[in-house]
């Protein structure tokens, strides 16, 4: 039982790092993060990135490659995801009709980030 407990701190620890060098890296081309780790009815969203003109909802996988870290967004955690993401714009002026995006970031085992915008076929 120990060994189950710290191999999920681990994990845990690790995609919280994960989250924190992608919202930098976000920061870095001009967002400001509104958002870590937001929970809506449908389940949690890593990161909300505000840009000039769009709203990012962002899923981060890490794994040892990208494909593999890729290969763990399933077709009903972005439900889930876009589910709390209409929950969340309940709350902007513009509402639905917000410009938005749902971008997933991946992170490989040496720390390299790989962004794929619109990543869940929604524009």
């Amino acid at each position: 039982m120990v060994k189950r407990s710290v191999r999920g701190s681990v994990s845990f620890h690790s995609g919280q790092s994960a989250e924190l060098q992608v919202a930098t890296d976000y920061e870095r081309r001009g967002y400001t993060i509104a958002h870590h780790r937001w929970r809506g009815a449908g389940g949690e969203i890593d990161l909300i990135a505000r840009g000039a003109e769009v709203l990012v909802f962002v899923e981060v996988k890490k794994s040892a490659s990208f494909e593999m870290a890729a290969a763990r967004i399933t077709a009903r955690q972005t439900k889930r995801i876009c589910t709390s993401a209409a929950q969340f714009l309940e709350n902007e002026p513009a509402g639905q009709l917000t410009n938005v995006r749902f971008d997933a970031a991946l992170v490989d085992a040496s720390g390299g980030i790989q962004i794929l915008e619109n990543a869940f076929g929604y524009a």
